[in-house]
């Protein structure tokens, strides 16, 4: 499979995009990845890049976006952040690859099992840890002051809502992505990995 090109990724849909994505989630889910020159695909970008999606995920190295989606190189753009938590820098990140690069889809994706959401339900609090758990606002909603509240389903429940209020965040905080939202430029949907099936489900 070639990598994609200018031509390929303007006449790619958000809806297509998206379909593109769940695709690829189902090829690794059942073990049958797509098979790519990874070779020629280094030697194909190596003047430009024209990616059909961003997905912000969590730095959790169960979750490494490209192997997920069966993907491959100069297909996505991968921004990972513990938490999947949305600050300026993650959404400038974003603005250029939709409003610059012209990607077609953001995917914010969660997963079971997060430890930045464990932690943030938790109340954990350790050096620059502190304020990035901080902005998991929804597990201080949900769980409160009160730690016998937690168990392994709130901690998930946690991880969902911590999805849907990231992507309110962008539409939210982004001029620039909700105006390219409103045009039908671009489609933004939650997700969420489960580390037990390799399964995507989008929200």
């Amino acid at each position: 499979m070639r990598t994609q090109t200018k031509y390929t990724q303007e006449n790619i849909t958000p809806d297509f995009a998206l379909q593109i994505l769940k695709e690829g989630n189902w090829r690794f889910e059942q073990n049958v990845r797509t098979l790519r020159d990874l070779r020629s695909q280094v030697k194909e970008t190596k003047e430009g890049q024209f990616p059909f999606a961003a997905i912000l995920s969590c730095i959790d190295s169960r979750v490494p976006a490209e192997l997920v989606f069966d993907q491959g190189i100069g297909d996505i753009f991968s921004i990972r952040v513990a938490g999947n938590i949305i600050n300026e820098d993650i959404l400038g990140s974003l603005e250029y690859s939709c409003k610059v690069a012209g990607s077609k889809i953001i995917v914010v994706m969660g997963h079971t099992k997060c430890g930045a959401v464990t932690a943030a339900c938790n109340g954990v609090e350790m050096g620059n840890i502190t304020p990035l758990l901080k902005k998991i606002t929804v597990a201080d909603d949900i769980i409160g002051k009160n730690k016998e509240r937690i168990s392994e389903q709130s901690i998930e429940v946690v991880a969902l809502e911590n999805v849907k209020a990231s992507v309110e965040r962008i539409k939210e905080e982004s001029p620039i992505l909700s105006e390219m939202l409103e045009n039908n430029e671009i489609t933004i949907v939650g997700a969420v990995y489960d580390v037990a099936k390799g399964r995507v489900t989008f929200l």
